[in-house]
């Protein structure tokens, strides 16, 4: 069985004085970025076929509902807000019940199946991340018609979450769209995060978290060089932002050992199929009766348990880094 998974990155940044990371570093407020790791249903009413606003998705979620998420629970957005002590969900910006008590502690504008190329993008019709960008200055209009001057201070004290690259490499550049070899379209998409994070910084985004990605459970395919390839160039041009837009923060974290571990050693973590996803719909309509005993829920998204097992090393990590 293929299972493809790609693994980007993070971002985060801010201002204001919330709530407390560890001494004294705060943080008030999760802004989720990119594609379908973090989205929690900002394609529900979008015209694309690239949603999942219907069961199974959402079987473990409270309700049973399906709210766009891709998979059976909660995401990995979700759990970064609770982990940082925000909120237990990440509310989709282009939810249309979408309330103004939400707007302080963070919004969701990710897509499904978007990327850092319009491509991407456009060929699925989903949210590119430069239209998300567009999205969060809306809101910053709307967040300041709520809490007024406190705005500039919430917005640099936050923290900026941000998966994308995955469907680039697995989209765009796989079928042969981005006409072009690996090392340029590499080097194209981290001049394209590049954009990306200082027109966030330009938002007053001081501190930014990227977690890095790579293809999973991919036989015979070079997608893992790929990701390999661009994280490595990634990682090098973290290093060098910090220094040139004053006043920011720029954390790497690694997710892909943590899902290696999992997948290499699923009954330590109490799972007992790595090689499978609980919903495989080209196989079978019904999916698998226990979705926390799978590391993934279907072909390319992690069960709400693998993110739930991953989610505190890696919530440590980010408070550590960011203190």
């Amino acid at each position: 069985m293929l299972l493809a998974l790609a693994l980007s990155f993070v971002c985060l940044f801010s201002v204001g004085h919330a709530q407390e990371l560890s001494g004294n570093a705060r943080v008030s407020a999760l802004f989720a970025f990119g594609d379908s790791m973090l989205d929690t249903g900002n394609n529900n009413n979008l015209r694309t076929l690239t949603k999942c606003n219907f069961f199974p998705y959402g079987r473990d979620f409270a309700g049973g509902k399906a709210t766009g998420r891709f998979g059976n629970g909660r995401v990995f957005s979700d759990l970064i807000a609770e982990g940082l002590s925000l909120k237990t969900l990440l509310p989709a910006y282009r939810d249309p019940n979408l309330s103004n008590n939400d707007l302080s502690t963070g919004v969701c504008f990710a897509s499904g199946g978007s990327g850092l190329d319009e491509r991407t993008a456009s060929s699925q019709g989903v949210i590119w991340v430069t239209d998300q960008v567009k999205d969060f200055k809306e809101y910053v209009t709307r967040l300041n018609g709520v809490v007024g001057e406190q705005t500039n201070a919430l917005i640099s004290n936050a923290v900026y979450l941000i998966s994308a690259g995955n469907n680039d490499l697995a989209i765009t550049f796989a079928t042969g769209r981005a006409q072009s070899t690996i090392s340029d379209y590499t080097d194209l998409m981290v001049t394209w995060t590049d954009n990306l994070l200082k027109s966030l910084y330009d938002t007053g985004a001081r501190k930014s978290k990227r977690r890095g990605w790579k293809f999973l459970k991919v036989c015979a395919y070079p997608a893992n060089q790929w990701a390999d390839t661009f994280n490595k160039k990634l990682a090098a041009k973290l290093n060098n932002l910090g220094t040139t837009l004053p006043g920011s923060k720029f954390v790497y974290v690694d997710m892909y050992n943590s899902l290696l571990d999992l997948i290499n050693n699923p009954q330590a973590s109490g799972f007992i199929d790595a090689a499978d996803g609980c919903y495989m719909p080209t196989i079978s309509p019904v999916p698998c009766p226990d979705a926390s005993r799978y590391v993934f829920w279907d072909i390319g998204h992690p069960s709400e348990k693998s993110y739930q097992t991953i989610s505190p090393k890696i919530i440590e990590e980010l408070k550590e880094k960011l203190a």
